[in-house]
């Protein structure tokens, strides 16, 4: 069998066929002694044809074999079973294809461990995560849920077949709250001691053409309270700098104050009277700032023409119009909030620019928002500064307190929009403030 294999299959049928052919001539001759050359002919081809099919299926058997054993194979290949191989000795086209069939099983079975080892990596993130994920199919069922989710949802018992709805009705009230809101948010179950925070993110997309919905619930009590810890010490931090920085003048001034009365030196009492006023009105200041910031009200939204709130702004503070507004242009805001955030804003371009003239409002309708850019002419932001500048008690001025970049931001993101910071390219910076409409 193996020397069959061995030697070219064309070459095989050639030897069989010419010595058929040979064997059919003799035949003939030795026949058209007896018999006239057609019958001889006909009498030779009839008695060499079994021989020469019998020939041809000995030949070509291995090559059979080996088709029969490659069906095999393509259809174990089809069932995900790609622990086959194929051995062949011979060589030519039949043992090409046989090398390059081994060759696709191998690069088959490499990729199958690999995505079983990828499959595998990936349900042990999934499932030891902290975070609670859950798959939710287009008709509300339960897809896939990690540990954490059963944990939190089903008491450890597996969630897959049953219905979201049915476990939302068994869980607290505050998540089932969240759920109703819509999109993302924070969350907090328990009182006092047992209480929890929570953030909870929503995504849809499509699987297999199915919409579906991936929910994540991550516990963000520890995280949190590490932050609002830091976020205090930075505020008393700040709130001892700076009462330090006045109660300080204003203790050394009285004192000086009660050696000039009791001097009789009068004269020089009402400078140091009036400078302890001034730091006083300052410190003043710098509470209300503080207690402004952390009492802001939820905004109260209406249709504002912004021809009139901008001549309203300029009345308190100067600035130059780059875009003329069509005066039946309306925007949908709290005009008091935002006319607080404009006027912080421009107070920072007028100390870094130093020349009114160079202020400036571009008012630029969007798709579905207003831009409001404020743009001056001074030195602009450094990088480290431009990523620090929007957080509260961030301040580079001397006597900043940090909070009028911080306020027009809280401002912004509580009307459902933003605030953004860029250098201009010929010197200065760009806030823009951005308010859906």
């Amino acid at each position: 069998m193996r020397w069959r294999q061995r030697l070219p299959l064309p070459l095989v049928l050639s030897a069989v066929a010419l010595a058929h052919v040979a064997l059919g001539a003799s035949l003939a001759l030795l026949l058209q002694r007896w018999l006239p050359n057609w019958a001889a002919i006909a009498c030779a081809t009839l008695l060499c044809a079994p021989s020469l099919v019998w020939c041809l299926m000995w030949a070509i058997a291995p090559a059979h074999a080996l088709f029969r054993a490659l069906t095999g194979t393509v259809a174990s290949y089809r069932d995900g079973d790609y622990g086959f191989s194929l051995a062949w000795h011979g060589r030519g086209a039949l043992g090409e294809l046989v090398a390059a069939h081994n060759e696709l099983g191998e690069t088959l079975r490499a990729q199958r461990l690999s995505l079983v080892q990828r499959e595998l990596l990936l349900d042990t993130m999934v499932q030891n995560t902290p975070v609670a994920m859950l798959l939710i199919g287009p008709t509300g069922h339960v897809v896939h849920a990690n540990l954490a989710a059963r944990r939190t949802f089903g008491k450890g018992r597996r969630l897959e077949g049953h219905m979201f709805s049915a476990l939302l009705n068994e869980a607290p009230t505050a998540l089932v709250d969240a759920f109703a809101r819509g999109g993302d948010g924070l969350f907090t179950t328990g009182d006092g001691e047992a209480e929890e925070i929570h953030h909870l993110s929503r995504r849809h997309f499509r699987l297999n053409g199915r919409r579906h919905e991936l929910l994540l619930l991550r516990r963000m009590t520890t995280e949190l309270r590490r932050q609002e810890v830091q976020t205090w010490k930075k505020v008393i931090r700040v709130i001892s700098h700076e009462l330090n920085n006045s109660l300080a003048p204003i203790a050394s001034l009285a004192h000086s104050g009660g050696e000039l009365l009791r001097r009789g030196q009068l004269e020089r009492l009402p400078d140091a009277l009036r400078t302890i006023e001034e730091r006083a009105r300052h410190l003043e200041g710098f509470i209300r700032g503080y207690a402004h910031f952390a009492k802001l009200p939820a905004p109260r939204r209406t249709r504002v023409h912004w021809r009139d709130f901008l001549d309203q702004l300029r009345s308190h503070v100067a600035f130059v119009d780059a875009a003329p507004v069509d005066p039946s242009q309306t925007g949908s805001f709290d005009p008091a909030q935002i006319e607080q955030a404009l006027l912080n804003l421009l107070r920072n371009a007028h100390e870094a620019s130093g020349d009114p003239a160079a202020v400036t409002i571009a008012l630029r309708r969007g798709v579905d928002d207003w831009r409001i850019e404020v743009l001056d002419r001074g030195s602009g932001m450094s990088e480290a500064v431009l990523e620090n500048a929007l957080l509260p008690f961030y301040s580079t001025k001397r006597n900043g307190t940090g909070l009028g970049l911080a306020l027009a931001r809280e401002i912004a993101e509580a009307h459902g929009g933003r605030i953004a910071l860029l250098n201009r390219e010929d010197g200065g910076l760009c806030v823009t403030l951005v308010l859906p409409d």
